[in-house]
């Protein structure tokens, strides 16, 4: 019985361990996020609380029963569920090291003392997470010299660093496309934004003859830019179009607008271009954009629009959709030209442009016309796609989650548009559900509360000649 007590505790602190890695790996390993933030707090009441709860309450050898016959078989068959699970990276790896090595220790100490055991079992955890973060922070700092050092070698670099509240992953992939057949050009992959990612970034993959590394930096405090901005030190600043996204974290526009304009000091700041909706303080340095923009035509096939340049009118096209991304286009013209490519040369790089995955990108399939913006989570972007499909002739459906980390209002005016444009709509997670649903036609609704189900339900729902726009997505810890 001895045995199995040891074993129970081993068990259930490195589950508890796991939940609690696994929630810090979400929210960049940030706890105040984890405990104030977290959409699914009933997560933390089941899996975290209630085990630790119970451990007291339950004598042995019921607790054990409940464990492992309740608790365990729930929480595994949580983990697998998750559309985003746990990463073993080095870092965790490293944690759940310290806690198993500081559990055996906890337990070797205790071992002829029941009092000592119980009481003392679950600072374990605590003693493992400070530990652990104290040793994240010194091997970040060596790492970050090391980055450091690394772009100072390159005394060619040009870096180019963009913020905005939405768009700025689409503004570095285009701007990559323009810049990469004239200059060595490199970018941040995916969405890698946070000063851990940059740093990481630098040290791994940055090829050492770079002539332009092209980051992103994105923020869920202030004074997050500023360090990513001390820390690449960009010649370039761009800062896109600035909007109500994130409030959950910045609770107003002024707050989120002077965060974005920490880009704007960096030491080696050469040229900036700066979105009018930043307010920015111009100078002859910074720049405001867009100026004289004009959309000619957007629809289905692509994106023509006209803008000044250099006191002259200029004509574009690309095959992008969503009238938005002029905004962003806008930014690359004047990012492209700034570095020495003509007119011409932009014009043509645009005509190849790739549609951004995951980004209003059109794909057929099975005769469905299907709208991929899963990576927009923007109200005026899923405005703009909304818009777009309003032109389709034919059944429309969608599936969304409606806005995260942003207002009532805008959930409502979002609805409302939806109600307007789609024949079917289907709503995943609980955050939005009540909200979205009280302002679209019922008769329209289907709320799918499990998203594995959702290929199955497409398959059910839809049939060829429909067109389907995925708007916005959540993973289901939101």
């Amino acid at each position: 019985m001895e045995y199995l007590n040891i074993v129970t505790k081993i068990v259930l602190v490195m589950s508890l361990g796991w939940y609690l890695i696994t929630n810090l790996q979400w929210y960049n390993y940030k706890l105040s996020r984890v405990i104030f933030k977290h959409h699914k707090w009933q997560w933390h009441l089941t899996f975290f609380l209630s085990p630790i709860v119970l451990f007291f309450l339950i004598p042995s050898p019921y607790f054990e029963i409940y464990f492992f016959v309740i608790y365990l078989v729930s929480f595994i068959l949580w983990n697998k569920k998750l559309d985003r699970q746990l990463v073993l990276t080095s870092r965790v790896k490293r944690f759940l090291a310290i806690l198993l090595t500081i559990l055996f220790i906890q337990i070797l100490f205790c071992l002829d003392d029941s009092f000592c055991s119980n009481v003392s079992l679950f600072f374990t955890l605590i003693i493992a997470l400070v530990f652990a973060n104290s040793l994240e922070k010194i091997f970040f700092l060596i790492y970050k010299n090391k980055a450091k050092r690394k772009l100072a070698s390159n005394k060619d670099l040009k870096i180019v660093a963009i913020t905005a509240s939405y768009g700025k992953t689409s503004i570095k992939n285009f701007l990559y496309h323009v810049l990469k057949n004239r200059f060595k050009t490199y970018k941040t992959p995916r969405s890698v934004n946070t000063i851990a990612g940059l740093v990481l970034d630098v040290n791994k993959d940055l090829p050492s003859d770079t002539k332009i590394y092209i980051a992103e930096a994105g923020a869920r405090v202030k004074g997050d830019i500023k360090t990513i901005a001390n820390f690449l030190e960009p010649q370039i600043s761009i800062i896109g179009s600035v909007g109500e996204q994130h409030m959950e974290y910045f609770k107003t526009l002024e707050n989120i607008k002077s965060t974005k304009k920490e880009l704007l000091l960096s030491p080696r700041l050469e040229k900036a271009f700066v979105h009018t909706s930043a307010n920015a303080v111009l100078s002859e340095r910074i720049e405001e954009f867009p100026n004289n923009l004009y959309i000619v035509k957007s629809d289905l096939s692509g994106l023509w629009f006209d803008m000044e340049l250099n006191g002259k009118v200029e004509h574009f096209y690309a095959p992008i959709l969503g009238s938005f991304n002029a905004i962003n286009l806008a930014a690359v013209v004047l990012t492209a030209n700034y570095l020495g490519m003509s007119v011409l040369e932009i014009n043509e790089a645009f005509t190849t442009l790739p549609q951004v995955e995951h980004r209003l990108q059109k794909i057929e399939a099975n005769g469905k016309v299907i709208i991929d913006d899963s990576f927009n989570g923007n109200l005026e972007g899923m405005l703009e796609a909304i818009n777009i499909c309003s032109n389709y002739i034919g059944r429309k459906v969608i599936i969304t989650p409606g806005l995260v980390e942003s207002t009532d209002s805008a959930n409502i005016l979002l609805a409302k548009q939806i109600d307007k444009v789609f024949d079917f709509v289907i709503i995943t997670g609980s955050l939005n559900a009540n909200i979205l649903k009280a302002n679209i036609d019922e008769e329209k609704v289907f709320i799918l509360k499990d998203k594995t189900m959702l290929e199955t339900t497409l398959a059910r729902t839809t049939r060829s000649g429909d067109l389907i726009l995925f708007a916005n997505d959540a993973p289901n810890f939101i």
